[in-house]
């Protein structure tokens, strides 16, 4: 996936990323992120992206064959509120019940797409909906997921919406 075909629309005005936002964002955090991911947010702090999807082996609440990938997150200090923000992770893991040792790079609050540190300092890419109980790797590696994007107009509408309701 170039970079430079990546993003869309910058909505909530994200400033540029700075290598001191960097150093917070993983000291907070607690991890290093990939370097794949840096360099898409040097370019694009966040924001809508092309509108991608990513195929999975496995029905999803989301479809029955891939999941979104519409933003993603950036890195942002709390003077520049924005919900598309890797540094709210700690708080939405709370609020939301998530497992431990994940960087939130994408969701609603009902499904999100996190880097999965629990295998060790190299994320995964997981798809996690708490409501369902899912919790599927979707991805070895940030890379690895960048790879495996297609856009989403390859999916019917029909397949864009959930695979099946919440439970009650």
């Amino acid at each position: 996936m170039p970079p430079n075909i990546f993003w869309a629309s910058n909505h909530y005005e994200h400033p540029p990323l700075t290598d001191e936002a960097i150093l917070w964002a993983q000291s907070l955090l607690g991890v290093q992120l990939p370097p794949e991911l840096v360099a898409l947010l040097r370019i694009q702090n966040g924001g809508y992206t092309q509108g991608f999807a990513h195929p999975m082996p496995r029905p999803t609440t989301w479809a029955k064959d891939h999941v979104p990938l519409d933003d993603l997150s950036g890195i942002l200090e709390s003077q520049h509120p924005s919900p598309m923000n890797l540094a709210l992770t700690p708080e939405l893991t709370i609020e939301w019940g998530l497992p431990p040792n994940q960087v939130l790079l994408s969701g609603d609050g009902h499904y999100w797409i996190t880097l999965d540190y629990r295998g060790g300092p190299v994320p995964s890419v997981a798809w996690i909906d708490v409501e369902c109980g899912e919790d599927f790797q979707i991805a070895p590696t940030f890379s690895a997921f960048l790879e495996g994007l297609v856009p989403a107009s390859q999916y019917s509408d029909a397949e864009c919406s959930p695979a099946s309701p919440p439970p009650p």
